[in-house]
């Protein structure tokens, strides 16, 4: 049986601003925003990924203090291009690091406004064998922007 981790809960204190920060700075697409009498959330989901993140009012959201997530990682291919991606987008990012030569050794940082940190390690290997091939997350985004 395959397990596959689909959503990460991120506490916030700001929906919108962490919508904004996310989709318009990080670049991660807005998969949905659900507001009813039971919770006000939003789905974002980086390029290329299986998993998505979802901030708001979920119970277990209000369990957790904003910004407390630590760790967060992201893969990229090529670790240069995504930090000046970042940074053109005005996020605050940290120097690339080189911890050590071989594939997944480089890595830099940065954090959302409430103070949740992310690792964004570069796996060259990415570049020729996304874990999600290009054209099934164009046709997923495709579904979840107009499902049937």
């Amino acid at each position: 049986m395959d397990w596959t981790l689909e959503v990460v809960v991120l506490p916030v204190s700001d929906l919108d601003r962490a919508v904004a920060f996310y989709r318009d700075q990080v670049g991660f697409t807005l998969d949905h925003r659900t507001t009813n009498e039971h919770m006000d959330v939003a789905q974002l989901t980086p390029r290329g990924s299986g998993a998505s993140i979802v901030v708001g009012t979920l119970p277990s959201q209000n369990e957790m203090a904003p910004g407390s997530m630590r760790g967060l990682q992201l893969c990229v291919a090529d670790a240069a291009a995504a930090h000046a991606e970042l940074a053109g987008r005005g996020v605050p990012v940290s120097d690339v690091q080189i911890l050590d030569p071989r594939d997944g050794g480089t890595f830099f940082g940065f954090a959302d406004p409430d103070g949740n940190t992310w690792a964004i390690q570069e796996l060259r290997a990415r570049g020729g064998r996304p874990l999600i091939p290009r054209a099934d997350t164009e046709a997923a985004r495709s579904w979840s922007q107009h499902p049937s």
